[in-house]
């Protein structure tokens, strides 16, 4: 929808410049991170590397038998991780289109699938950080009855 709608158009402004839509093709990574790279070298990482990570996430989610949160968190970093694999696969880089900040103050810009991966990444370091919130106690008690 962002090639169709964006493409070769102006930037588009929304909510007092809040929102930005504007076009873009992204052959690197991260905040264009690697653009620059020869093709075989970006082939190689953005390609095969992530197709390659994006298996043994699969394979880990099965293996660990994830359910509830770590399984939605690891959903969405695998399905935005997907997309983005696929635009690269597909037409040599991705498509952003998204721009927030207020003022001077902005991000890159990126695109939803981004914002899944980053909503995915957060879910499972707070899944995280409860989990062993909640063993430590365990692992003192064990400590203790042990002793």
């Amino acid at each position: 929808m962002a090639v169709t709608s964006l493409e070769g158009r102006p930037s588009r402004s929304f909510f007092a410049g809040a929102l930005r839509l504007e076009y873009t093709e992204n052959r690197g990574g991260f905040l264009s991170l690697g653009a620059n790279l020869p093709p075989a070298v970006r082939t190689a990482i953005f390609k095969i590397g992530t197709g390659l990570i994006l298996v043994g996430a699969l394979i880990a989610a099965i293996k660990l038998r994830l359910t509830g949160w770590p399984l939605v968190g690891l959903s969405l970093v695998w399905a935005g991780g997907a997309s983005n694999w696929a635009d690269r696969v597909t037409r040599g880089g991705v498509v952003d289109f998204l721009n927030v900040g207020f003022g001077a103050l902005r991000t890159g810009i990126f695109n939803v699938a981004d914002v899944a991966v980053m909503l995915g990444a957060c879910i499972l370091v707070f899944n995280y950080r409860q989990l062993t919130r909640v063993s430590e106690p365990d692992e003192q008690r064990e400590k203790e009855w042990r002793e």
